[in-house]
């Protein structure tokens, strides 16, 4: 059963491999945003096998348009579980890192917090991290710090959900590798007069996932 019954919600991109990117979306944008695909693509010609999918309540947007919220976190979580299920089925797959843009990001942090979900997973990869909600309050810091395995955070240095100026104050393990992506907001597009561009920023954002994968399948 998938995610959400009335569609198929998720696409298998690249050759079966070894590595498996297990790929979830944000709160605003569905698995075929810009981004996502950017990134799957590039992903995939570093030579890793890519799932994108859709949580239930973006399936729902894309059958009959209307724009929802996103599922409560259980929901998020169960449909993740059920995805984790769908990638450690694939022919030639040895290793599952989940990877998340924001939200899903966040997501995968979470599910790899549970002792016996984190034994199916090799490691998690966020992608502009949601520290703080637009609305104020305490970062969101203990699906990060409280994770079973190996965590990468990509985050953009202006990220209004938490940037370069604040994250350095905020006590994460240290064991949690943290990059920066050159002037880049919560999707890492620069400012025009940074120096670089979109392209450079998600090609950073490539090698940076690339390499923390590579660097994770030496060490195991």
């Amino acid at each position: 059963m998938s995610c959400c019954p009335d569609k198929p919600s998720y696409i298998v991109e690249g050759l079966p491999a070894s590595s498996l990117i297990l790929f979830a979306h944000g709160a605003g944008a569905n698995m075929d945003s810009d981004f996502m695909q950017a990134m799957s693509a590039g992903l995939v010609a570093k030579g890793f096998q890519v799932i994108r999918f859709n949580f239930p309540y973006m399936q729902a947007n894309a059958v009959d348009g209307k724009r929802r919220p996103p599922d409560r976190a259980p929901k998020l979580l169960a449909c993740l579980t059920q995805m984790l299920d769908i990638a450690q089925s694939l022919p030639a797959v040895e290793r599952v890192i989940l990877m998340g843009k924001s939200m899903g990001g966040r997501m995968a942090a979470l599910l790899a917090c549970d002792p016996l979900l984190a034994t199916r997973i090799d490691s998690v990869i966020c992608l502009g991290y949601p520290f703080v909600p637009l609305k104020g309050g305490d970062p969101r810091l203990e699906p990060l710090n409280e994770c079973q395995v190996p965590v990468l955070v990509v985050q953009g240095e202006r990220d209004k959900f938490g940037g370069k100026e604040q994250i350095p104050s905020w006590p994460l393990k240290p064991e949690i590798k943290l990059a920066w992506i050159t002037d880049g907001d919560h999707s890492f597009t620069p400012r025009k007069s940074s120096g670089t561009t979109e392209a450079a920023n998600l090609a950073r954002a490539i090698d940076l996932s690339s390499n923390f994968i590579t660097e994770q399948n030496v060490l195991t």
